[in-house]
């Protein structure tokens, strides 16, 4: 019964994020004009006097971007004869046979035709459907590493095998020759010890800003100054680098430099560097103050149930009432200005950056109190609520007293909803505190959403749509999944025959 429920659930939350991701689409592909992915983009700035190389420069990116297909009369003319000869040259002559050759082929085949301002040149164009965009992403969304993805790539072809061995720290592998990467699998003493890079997420290239960098990796690369230490290469020798060995991947060609530190072509690694990535330094922060909140917001709101109208509970809702009518920008700020100024704390993140803890206080500080002050509430009125149970009143009369009432019947019952809710606030440590990190200038997830919305990089738009709703849903998901654990008289199955 329960295996079917989840199921139907799961199948229910692929559909919502395909939805999701195919609404997202819509908003911006279709009605944000795509002329303004190029504010940011200093190239065509810098194009502003050549007006043909600056159209088929943003011909070009519209197509690498998903926009349209896009054929211009110099490839067309590279395709069909040989390069550097007379007929090319021909070929690209204004009014030529092959000019109304290409007009006609591309005109016949729905392709719409444009002509360069200056060189009278033409350009064909199809635009294409947002859906036909939308399998294409979801279709590319999760990739393999296979054995044959050199010769299929690169057109290289190398002895392909895969096979054990051991990394170059002494770590186990399994290891590929004719893969993307060289280590497959591996494992280290960095958590979480056994590593793998056989499966990966394709999210997209990020434009214009990052440019060219893969979605993924901008915001789960490290930050900041490189961390160069000795490092073992493959062949056994040492030197100061700042590479991450094990996540080198192929690269077709080598210059000087590779091929005095590589034995073969996987030479395109990460470069390691000192601050966690953007997710990670979000996640930190946010788990901190998830610890902060549930530490203290518990145990005050039992407080204030137990002494209900006393003084404990005075004080708590004062601060509550508190939390609740300032605005959240209002109070950080005030918070940061108490912090920097009686305590001596850094008022922003990058001062001594992440290494330092004293960087971490402030931020993750004001990050919880607003959690706090939900908890102290919500705690409190559970337990009220199930103190004037009949349940609790019937096990005053068989004798129990107050401790094990609170314990083993108000705070099991008054809790239910609570645990319920923690999936969500710890999912939401993985997307960043937009406020927070800005005041405090942390470089994590909170300010990516806003900051590709303003530079028009849809393709980070659209993948932090797809984390943010997976995350949400697989959180929600997590959090009926706990509240049978807690109380297994509660069933998933029949509420949802109930209905």
């Amino acid at each position: 019964m329960e295996k079917g429920y989840y199921i139907k659930r799961i199948v229910r939350s692929i559909i919502s994020i395909f939805i999701v991701i195919t609404v997202v689409f819509i908003l911006v592909y279709s009605l944000v004009p795509r002329d303004r992915i190029f504010n940011a983009d200093d190239t065509i700035v810098k194009l502003g006097g050549k007006p043909d190389e600056r159209q088929l420069y943003k011909m070009r990116t519209w197509q690498r971007l998903g926009y349209l297909t896009f054929e211009s009369m110099s490839s067309y003319c590279s395709l069909t004869y040989e390069v550097g000869s007379d007929d090319i040259v021909a070929c690209n002559t204004a009014g030529s046979k092959d000019e109304a050759n290409f007009v006609e082929k591309y005109t016949n085949e729905g392709y719409t035709i444009e002509y360069l301002p200056v060189s009278g040149s033409p350009i064909a164009y199809k635009e294409r459907a947002i859906i036909s965009r939308v399998l294409e992403w979801f279709g590319q969304l999760i990739q393999i590493d296979n054995k044959n993805f050199v010769e299929n790539t690169y057109g290289v072809e190398i002895e392909e095998r895969v096979y054990f061995g051991r990394t170059p720290t002494g770590g186990l592998a399994l290891k590929c020759d004719g893969c993307e990467h060289k280590y497959l699998l591996y494992t280290d003493l960095s958590f979480p010890f056994i590593h793998q890079n056989v499966l990966s997420l394709h999210l997209g290239q990020s434009y214009p800003t990052f440019d060219s960098l893969q979605v993924l990796n901008v915001i789960t690369d490290s930050q900041g100054q490189e961390n160069r230490k000795d490092t073992i290469f493959e062949d056994g020798h040492t030197e100061v680098s700042s590479l991450k060995m094990t996540s080198c991947r192929y690269k077709p060609n080598l210059d000087k430099l590779d091929r005095n530190r590589f034995a073969d072509n996987y030479a395109d690694c990460v470069i390691q560097k000192k601050s966690p990535s953007m997710m990670g330094t979000s996640f930190i922060m946010g788990v901190i103050a998830l610890i902060l909140a549930y530490g203290i917001g518990l145990p005050v709101g039992l407080a204030m149930a137990k002494s209900k109208s006393g003084v404990v509970d005075k004080i708590g809702m004062v601060y509550i009432i508190f939390m609740i009518s300032v605005p959240s920008l209002a109070y950080i700020y005030f918070f940061k200005f108490i912090g920097s100024t009686v305590f001596g704390l850094p008022s922003a993140f990058p001062t001594y950056g992440s290494e330092d803890i004293r960087s971490w206080i402030l931020p993750c500080i004001s990050l919880a109190l607003p959690s706090i002050s939900s908890l102290m509430l919500w705690t409190r009125r559970y337990m009220v609520d199930q103190m004037n149970s009949d349940y609790v009143k019937f096990a005053k009369s068989k004798g129990l007293n107050q401790g094990e009432i609170y314990r083993k019947h108000i705070f099991r019952n008054a809790i239910i909803p609570i645990a319920q809710g923690i999936p969500s606030s710890l999912a939401g440590c993985l997307t960043g505190a937009i406020i927070t990190e800005q005041v405090y200038s942390v470089g994590g997830m909170g300010k990516m959403l806003p900051d590709s919305i303003n530079s028009y990089n849809n393709a980070m738009i659209i993948a932090l749509a797809f984390i943010y709703t997976t995350i949400s849903i697989v959180a929600v998901f997590a959090g009926d999944i706990i509240i049978t654990w807690i109380d297994p008289r509660i069933s998933l199955a029949s509420k949802e025959e109930g209905r």
